[in-house]
């Protein structure tokens, strides 16, 4: 049997990260040969590790998503590798401090835009390119369901998630009849480092955050980061083929509705 991704060549940045190495685990086993991409060298080298020893395609590619330079070094490293750049999960992304908007640090608001939404549109300014030159690929960008509501104290985070779901459809109308989709997923409250840190900053303890939070989904917990992998590798995949400019909740149900348990 074929595997999903057999053979692609797939670029995944902040692949050192939870969602971001979740995710090449499951390509890796359907066939993908990965760049792996993240600021932390240490890390990302074990990961990648990781995969090659289970047998698998897998470079660590050490760099600043938010860099110009950093970036075109990458996509000109997949290409250097595999010949061609099938699928890009752009994905890296930090967290930022939380602070009302009217008390946020302008530098921290900098900060976080900078990686968070400028990273993203640097990573499709040099990864599409090379697409439409092919005549074909997939894109996945990294959303959030603070895509579509207001989170008090993260204006900035907010402010990129917002921006990501404008980047994502205006990449998405432009490249579609070269055969090139755009699309984005919008994770809820997953369990990964980003979100401790949050829940560090929010609650009494990480425990009472995790339960907190998990109650604002119908599926009352919270998601597991291979649940937004499984996502983004269908999106990345041809069974997507007719899916393009859409932002996929990954949310246990949370934006869906307002809960009542009465």
């Amino acid at each position: 049997m074929t595997k999903r991704h057999e053979g692609n060549a797939i670029i995944v940045t902040g692949a050192a990260g939870a969602i971001g190495f979740a995710t090449c685990e499951i390509l890796a086993r359907e066939g993908a040969q990965l760049l792996m991409v993240d600021i932390d060298g240490e890390r990302l080298e074990k990961r990648a590790a990781q995969l090659r020893d289970a047998g698998h395609t897998a470079i660590a590619h050490v760099a600043d998503c938010a860099e110009e330079d950093a970036v075109a070094g990458y996509a000109k490293e997949a290409i250097t590798a595999f010949g061609r750049i099938d699928g890009f999960f752009n994905n890296a992304g930090i967290e930022g401090t939380l602070a009302p908007t009217h008390e946020y640090p302008i530098d921290e608001f900098d900060h976080v835009l900078r990686v968070n939404l400028r990273g993203m549109f640097l990573g499709l300014r040099f990864v599409i390119p090379h697409m439409v030159a092919a005549g074909k690929g997939a894109v996945v960008n990294t959303a959030s369901i603070g895509s579509e509501r207001g989170l008090a104290g993260a204006c900035a985070y907010n402010a990129a998630k917002h921006g990501a779901v404008g980047l994502t459809r205006t990449a998405a109308s432009e490249v579609a009849q070269k055969g090139v989709r755009v699309n984005c997923v919008m994770p809820g409250v997953i369990e990964t480092p980003l979100l401790v840190g949050m829940l560090e900053q929010m609650f009494d303890s990480v425990e009472a955050g995790m339960e907190k939070l998990g109650q604002t989904a119908t599926l009352n917990r919270v998601g597991q980061p291979r649940e937004v992998g499984d996502v983004v590798s269908f999106l990345l995949s041809e069974e997507a083929s007719y899916v393009n400019g859409a932002k996929w909740e990954i949310d246990g149900g949370a934006l869906a509705t307002i809960r009542n348990d009465i």
